[in-house]
């Protein structure tokens, strides 16, 4: 006999649809970009989504829209490993006011609020329960684990995404990310190709892709570097990461295949419902040149009828609230449609003794106790003035993969 044991989160509620109601206002939506330099009109104050519920008192008196303004836009970079793509979409956010979000991680997951590493537990763990991240794979790409890996990245890479709409819809400001979900699945391509997926844990793998991507929006801009695998192999080395430098995973034929799912499925996808920009970004090109190429996409070339940026047509404040509501206050729920049986696929399965310990073990880690905020022994104060558990926890940190 045999159990699953969780691979994803921990706070997963049964799914359900999110109740508003309608306003008859109509919005017409400014969607060109502009650089910070440029004077933007006032707004109102960012609404704390991470500390507040944005509910139905708070729909008819904090709207959405007003929040709203020309750079209120969702742009992912994209390329391949070494491309120089962190350092670009910081310069990116920099120039237009946005946030950055750091590339999503399993670092987000096992580091908990007080700072404490789940990966350190790993000791007290049966081996099938251990931690196993980018860094474990690249070293090992044949282990077991790496089922359960590349469908966490996944996760995690969703759930980064809801935060991503969370504040844009909840402060107004735009969002950059170090790639998305939408273009996780080059990576699981690349690892089947390669036989480091099995059969059944790349359809497993989709199972979890196509019961989840389509409660998101699709960014507004997608940029993509473009590196030839030459010298994505020799900016590598270059980089001189120890895990990737001397991975049995990196080979030729692996990235090969990456740049073939990147340019003949996601892009080409992609460019049906968002603006897309491509850069030969062997040699780091000229930010200037990029930053003058945003601020003359015009968004608003585009009518109801068109599939661009379909996502974003919003016509009334409702649609605004509907939204708002849906990734600020409701992401548990999004989450829950992650809540998938494993039972299919023999290396996403544990023994019922080995989750048990896998579940006690954590339940002891350092500030897993009680929620974020009531243990005493971690250093919360002010206990008994705490009249209520709300915890955003849910959120992600917005924390950088490690490099050693």
């Amino acid at each position: 006999m045999a159990s699953i044991m969780r691979i994803s989160f921990s706070k997963i509620p049964a799914a359900n649809s999110c109740k508003t109601v309608l306003t008859k206002i109509n919005i017409q939506a400014v969607r060109t970009i502009t650089s910070k330099l440029d004077e933007l009109p006032p707004k109102p104050k960012p609404f704390d989504y991470k500390n507040k519920i944005f509910n139905i008192t708070r729909y008819w008196f904090d709207k959405t829209s007003a929040r709203f303004d020309e750079n209120t836009k969702l742009i992912v970079v994209e390329g391949p490993l070494a491309a120089g793509k962190s350092k670009f979409a910081k310069e990116i956010a920099d120039a237009f006011g946005m946030l950055y979000l750091p590339e999503a991680n399993l670092d987000m997951e096992y580091i908990n609020r007080y700072g404490f590493d789940l990966r350190k537990l790993d000791s007290q763990l049966p081996p099938d329960c251990r931690s196993f991240d980018v860094m474990d794979y690249m070293r090992n790409p044949n282990h077991k684990l790496v089922a359960r890996m590349q469908i966490q990245q996944y996760l995690v890479r969703f759930s980064q995404y809801i935060d991503a709409l969370a504040h844009i819809f909840s402060t107004g400001q735009g969002v950059v990310l170090d790639r998305c979900c939408y273009s996780d699945f080059v990576f699981a391509e690349a690892m089947f190709s390669r036989k480091f997926l099995s059969r059944a844990a790349y359809k497993k793998y989709y199972e979890y892709r196509d019961n989840t991507i389509n409660e998101l929006l699709r960014p507004h801009l997608v940029i993509y570097l473009d590196v030839p695998v030459p010298k994505v192999m020799e900016n590598i080395q270059k980089r001189n990461i120890s895990y990737e430098k001397n991975s049995p995973a990196l080979t030729e034929s692996y990235l090969e295949t990456m740049e073939r799912h990147y340019k003949q499925s996601y892009l080409k996808d992609m460019a049906k419902h968002a603006e897309l920009l491509v850069y030969d970004w062997s040699l780091e090109g000229d930010m200037e040149v990029v930053i003058e190429d945003i601020e003359s996409i015009d968004f608003n070339k585009y009518d109801y009828q068109d599939p661009q940026l379909k996502d974003w047509e919003m016509n009334k404040e409702e649609d605004y609230g509907v939204a708002r509501y849906k990734y600020a206050t409701r992401k548990e729920k999004l989450m829950a449609f992650s809540n998938i049986p494993d039972y299919d696929v023999p290396e996403l399965i544990v023994g019922p003794m080995e989750a048990d310990t896998f579940h006690k073990v954590r339940a002891a880690a350092p500030g897993a106790e009680y929620d974020y905020g009531y243990n005493a022994n971690m250093g919360d104060t002010g206990l008994l003035f705490k009249w209520h558990a709300f915890d955003r926890s849910e959120f992600l940190p917005a924390i950088e993969r490690r490099s050693v």
